[in-house]
């Protein structure tokens, strides 16, 4: 790699997931590259991701999940020791914004990297405006990981906004058999769409829980198929005709758990709560589609695995996800329940459009970046601060 030897300081706030996951690739090929590290975040990321493991220097510093005065003031106080840094690579909107004010003034590069969009309101949101606006109006390079946010970006007085390269790592393959995967799970022969999201509530999982009992209320005086769901052909056929049944799975964990289990059970709903996976390569080998009701995405890890894996993706048509699916997925208004419902019941019925899908799903994710280019993306940007 070119420029070997700069010192590069990458912050973070609080991640359990795609983040952290990005920072640790990144922290990891820049050493192996002949760079010098300093990783700065709250100490559960180290724990989480290990990023002195990797051979980087790792700080503490106390960037949570929300705005918190007296933590943020010391927050600003540390990450003003990485003044000196070739590159301060912040991700995430707060990270980036205490970065901003920590440096302001010492003519250290600052490259921030904003993985999700600001989607609170109230106060909140007001707080989350004024550090979209400081990030804007500081940062020497901003990375995006979707138009929408280069957009906003740009109305805000930024001055060189880019696309950012975050790829999703490779599952690794475990061996096991679909049949052995699905005995496991207890699917039996019922088709199974494969939600992967924190439960939380960017993530739509309550359109999920619609879609679902729309699905059942399309049958009509049919009623609901115990353990599953079966669409209603839009030809008419009879019911000996009709499509198999389906079980939707979510691979995840959250804050909504509770309520989100407490619906499916009131309303006997063919949706189970996987919580935390590992072997989400497994499950989406065996999932007929990706279901994503998100109110917003990025560049989604999950999108980008299946994709990968050859499974078909039936999404909301928010974010960086239109750009990064393209013809490999049936796309869909976020909230438009009736919609998604169509686009599941069609992956659901028609085999040979699961199989077009999942076949240019494959193609597609032949062609995403992996981790070479996204550090070789970084280091060009790193390169342009001199």
């Amino acid at each position: 790699m070119a420029d070997q030897g700069r010192r590069v300081a990458l912050v973070l706030g609080t991640s359990a997931g795609g983040v952290g996951r990005h920072v640790a690739m990144l922290a990891g090929g820049l050493v192996r590259g002949g760079h010098r590290v300093v990783v700065a975040g709250p100490p559960s990321t180290e724990r989480a991701f290990g990023f002195a493991a990797l051979g980087a220097r790792f700080a503490p510093v106390p960037i949570s999940d929300r705005p918190r005065p007296i933590e943020d003031l010391r927050a600003i106080r540390a990450l003003r020791a990485l003044r000196g840094a070739h590159a301060v690579h912040a991700h995430g909107l707060r990270a980036g914004a205490l970065a901003a004010i920590a440096l302001a003034g010492t003519g250290t590069g600052l490259v921030v990297t904003l993985h999700n969009a600001a989607t609170a309101g109230g106060a909140v949101g007001a707080v989350y405006g004024l550090l979209e606006r400081i990030v804007a109006r500081r940062a020497d390079r901003i990375l995006v990981v979707s138009p929408d946010l280069g957009e906003r970006m740009t109305r805000l007085g930024a001055g060189r906004v880019e696309a950012a390269v975050v790829p999703a790592p490779s599952l690794p393959p475990s061996g096991r058999e679909p049949g052995d995967v699905r005995r496991e799970l207890g699917t039996g022969d019922r088709m199974i769409f494969l939600t992967v999201a924190r439960l939380a509530q960017q993530k739509g999982l309550e359109t999920l829980l619609d879609v679902v009992k729309a699905l059942r209320e399309a049958r009509g005086d049919a009623g609901p198929v115990p353990g599953g769901v079966s669409a209603e052909p839009a030809d008419g056929r009879g019911p000996e005709e009709r499509a198999p049944e389906a079980v939707f799975l979510v691979a995840g964990e959250g804050p909504l758990r509770g309520e989100l289990q407490g619906r499916i059970d009131r309303e006997n709903l063919p949706v189970r709560l996987l919580g935390d996976r590992a072997d989400v390569g497994d499950l989406l080998g065996v999932a007929r589609a990706l279901v994503v009701p998100s109110r917003w995405e990025g560049q989604p890890l999950t999108v980008q695995e299946a994709l990968r894996a050859g499974t078909a993706v039936i999404a909301t048509a928010v974010g960086g996800i239109p750009a990064m699916v393209g013809e490999a997925g049936l796309l869909v208004p976020y909230g438009d329940i009736a919609a998604m419902r169509d686009a599941v019941a069609r992956v659901l019925a028609d085999d040979g459009l699961a199989g077009e899908l999942a076949a240019a799903a494959a193609r597609r994710g032949r062609g995403l970046p992996g981790e070479q280019e996204a550090l070789a993306a970084v280091l060009a940007v790193y390169t342009g601060l001199s």
